[in-house]
């Protein structure tokens, strides 16, 4: 248990969280009713911990559980306040005879829980008990006696249960994590699988370099060690595509993963689209940076106010995105692919989009400006109030890349020590005035962690971005946005089958 106790205070991940003051309001003349004090204790505490623990909470408030046990509960509760009363009483010279029956009250209550731990165990007529109970509780307290032995007792049940209350919370909260973090089972299986099968067949690649290096076509990007999220981003863009013949996909993974890759887009097609998968570890690059394979990063920023609490997920590129220049010398524009996105409209109009000039086409979150980010923005010159971007779905003219120096500049910005902060800093200053916004029916975010998205919403949008923790892949992912997902998924593919992958 103290290993965990330790280990629950990785769950409270870094956050740029921003509380703004309550304005002041003069109580009603009348006191609110109990039930309605309760209630705004759970809300005031609900928002704190989106505070601190982000899409959690939100993930909790969806799935919490009716409250199992209630009478025996209320029998705890009320058999801990009258022992509490108890001594106090005891020592009351006429008051002998509530004495003797708050002393039956309290031994029944112990022998009933002794013997039941569940409402079912318990005997009959004990709501008539818990009724005796309250009223004994209720003429203890109008009794005049020594209160500081029942207050000391109370402020310990009270501290006690928040320390509980507050475990638990930590202790959940770190479940959560490690499950959004860890590699479900039949992923790793199929990983292996996958594996495997390639050294036993050793499959050969037809020659379709020229594809590759043809500008002409449609090219996609995306750095990806997720065989099955892989699949679904390419299947979802072909099977949209009006034309599957001009897409070729370049999938970037790291040497763990290559094998499986290669395996799976050999032995599996999508229409008339040409896959290539390359282990970055094989890529001569120059730079520290470019040492390992390094996914999208995603930020969380949560909001506190009087009336609201709000959590966004901001993902932004890895180091290896500012390679791309070098991966690709002879490709003049390309479309970058997160792996937990799904295509649900041709992309096709993407390469026809007037850029006016600048480097890159992004999603726009206006709903978390620089400002926002202060705590990772540093001293750098920038304009507080200009909205931030997204990775995901990203157009990138790669000949003014070049010409911009983008990777350069983002280098010196990341400088000798990359970090969380820095990357995040150098992410959203690299493209200052070089970004132009796409609309914002060509991506719909947020389906990785906000329960409240409409089906109007969804049907409408190009992209769909599972940003956040739950992701599609995931037991933890939201189902009613999963549908989606899935539907680009082969589940009658053996490999799927063997493993038992059925997300």
């Amino acid at each position: 248990m103290g290993f965990v106790r330790d280990s629950v205070k990785e769950a409270e991940n870094k956050t740029t969280g921003f509380v703004v003051p309550k304005p002041v309001i003069k109580p009603p003349p009348s006191s609110p009713p109990e039930d309605f004090k309760a209630l705004q204790v759970i809300v005031e505490s609900d928002k704190m911990c989106e505070l601190k623990f982000g899409s959690y909470c939100l993930w909790r408030r969806q799935h919490r559980e009716k409250m199992k046990d209630y009478l025996v509960r209320k029998m705890k509760d009320q058999l801990y306040v009258a022992r509490a009363y108890y001594p106090s009483i005891a020592k009351v010279p006429h008051l002998d005879q509530f004495t003797q029956e708050m002393k039956q009250n309290i031994q029944e209550f112990e022998r009933i829980l002794s013997e039941s731990s569940s409402d079912p165990d318990l005997p009959p007529q004990v709501e008539k008990k818990l009724q005796k109970m309250e009223a004994t509780i209720a003429k203890a307290k109008l009794a005049i006696v020594e209160c500081n032995n029942v207050d000391k007792k109370l402020r310990q049940l009270v501290d006690l249960t928040e320390d509980e209350a507050n475990f638990h919370m930590k202790q959940s909260a770190f479940l959560y994590q490690l499950a959004v973090q860890t590699t479900p089972k039949s992923l790793h299986c199929l990983s292996m699988r996958l594996t495997v099968e390639y050294f036993k067949a050793t499959p050969i690649d037809a020659d379709q370099s020229e594809s590759f290096l043809n500008p002409n076509l449609h090219h996609y990007v995306m750095f990806s060690s997720n065989v099955l999220a892989s699949s679904v981003v390419i299947n979802s863009t072909v099977m949209n595509a009006r034309a599957s013949r001009k897409q070729v996909f370049h999938v970037l993974t790291d040497k763990q993963s290559f094998f499986s890759m290669k395996m799976w887009f050999y032995t599996n097609s999508y229409k008339d689209a040409t896959v290539q998968v390359l282990n970055i570890e094989d890529l001569n690059i120059e730079g520290h940076l470019f040492s390992h394979l390094s996914m999208p990063q995603e930020l969380r920023v949560s909001f506190l106010s009087a009336s609201e609490s709000r959590t966004e997920y901001i993902s932004v590129f890895s180091h290896w995105h500012y390679a791309l220049p070098m991966i690709f010398p002879t490709l003049k524009k390309i479309v970058v692919l997160d792996d937990d996105i799904v295509v649900q409209r041709d992309l096709s109009e993407l390469w026809s989009l007037d850029m006016n000039g600048k480097v890159i086409g992004a999603l726009q979150l206006c709903t978390v400006r620089l400002g926002a980010l202060k705590g990772y923005m540093g001293k750098e010159n920038y304009d507080a109030n200009s909205c931030t971007w997204m990775s995901g779905l990203n157009i990138i003219d790669l000949v003014r890349w070049k010409d911009r120096d983008v990777t350069r500049k983002y280098q010196s910005l990341v400088q000798q020590k990359p970090s969380e902060a820095t990357t995040i800093r150098a992410a959203m200053l690299t493209f200052q005035g070089l970004l132009v916004a796409l609309d914002n029916t060509w991506v719909l975010s947020g389906l990785g962690h906000n329960y409240g998205i409409s089906k109007e919403a969804i049907n409408k949008a190009a992209v769909l971005h599972f940003n956040g923790n739950m992701k599609p892949w995931l037991e933890l992912g939201i189902s009613p946005y999963k549908v989606h997902w899935r539907k680009y998924l082969n589940l009658d593919n053996h490999f799927l089958t063997d493993c038992n992958v059925n997300p």
